[in-house]
């Protein structure tokens, strides 16, 4: 009598969707994996602190996709970063898999914008009892580097850094201080999306002519003291209320995304973006 062998597919279906022990190494976590404030908090900030914020492929000419599968291969086995889409959908099965409630929502980028943007920022909100937060890892260098609590007017203290949440009629915005000014990231709604709804919003970000990932190569790491933002050929660190820049020619590009943000290429990749006039 012949014995069957498990189908792939059924090998597959019996995995968990996250390699939970290879995120933990990613993000260098060691602590528990259980639905706690402590944890998410642990986290987020080691997710912020080790993932790097990129946009590479785009200017590679390849897709960006939001399946878990493809998230996982890129941003834990492959050693990558990416963006708003690919970093919280990650995140957020993370955290799922853990056993917090997660709820996926879209925002509008206010944070330099000079007209009204479509949703094409992703969030989640995260409830642990009667409390909830917002969690976000995929904002780049002005983001959070952990959760804050959902309440209206809260300060959130983050190293040098201090964000707050602002009840608007029908939405939330999401507020940094830039010396002495509340400025504007981004608004959301608490409406549910779904995966279809990024995937029609990171198709615009990733292909249309307009959109800023399309012209502009960007690679953007934080830590609890600095943050670092290379965009096309300037490089800019910034510390608190002080900031340091300098320009980063094509000859020393893919050394700098090496040393400073962790991202390997080929030697000879060349990215295709506009350089700045001085």
């Amino acid at each position: 009598m012949m014995t069957r062998t498990p189908s792939a597919a059924a090998d597959a279906a019996q995995r968990p969707p996250v390699d939970l022990p290879a995120y933990f190494a990613r993000v260098g976590y060691t602590g528990p994996a259980e639905p706690t404030a402590a944890v998410l908090a642990a986290l987020h900030l080691a997710h912020a602190t080790h993932i790097p914020f990129e946009n590479c492929d785009i200017l590679l000419g390849r897709p960006i996709r939001l399946d878990l599968d493809s998230l996982q291969a890129k941003l834990v086995r492959g050693g990558r970063g990416g963006y708003c889409f690919e970093q919280n959908l990650l995140l957020a099965a993370v955290l799922e898999q853990i056993g917090f409630s997660v709820t996926r929502l879209a925002a509008r980028v206010r944070y330099r914008a000079t007209r009204v943007l479509p949703r094409t920022h992703m969030v989640a909100l995260v409830r642990i009892d009667d409390a909830g937060w917002l969690a976000d890892v995929g904002f780049g260098a002005e983001g959070l580097l952990l959760p804050v609590p959902f309440e209206p007017g809260r300060l959130a203290r983050q190293f040098a850094w201090t964000y707050r949440l602002n009840a608007e009629t029908g939405r939330w915005v999401l507020q940094s201080l830039h010396g002495a000014d509340w400025v504007d990231l981004y608004a959301f709604t608490l409406e549910p999306q779904e995966v279809a709804d990024y995937e029609m919003a990171s198709h615009y970000v990733s292909t249309h002519p307009d959109s800023r990932f399309v012209q502009t190569l960007t690679a953007q790491r934080m830590t609890i003291e600095s943050r670092l933002v290379l965009r096309n050929g300037e490089l800019v660190e910034s510390r608190g209320a002080a900031s340091t820049v300098r320009r980063v020619g094509d000859d020393e590009m893919l050394a700098v995304l090496a040393t400073t943000f962790g991202l390997s290429f080929p030697p000879g990749t060349r990215f295709h973006y506009r350089v700045p006039s001085a």
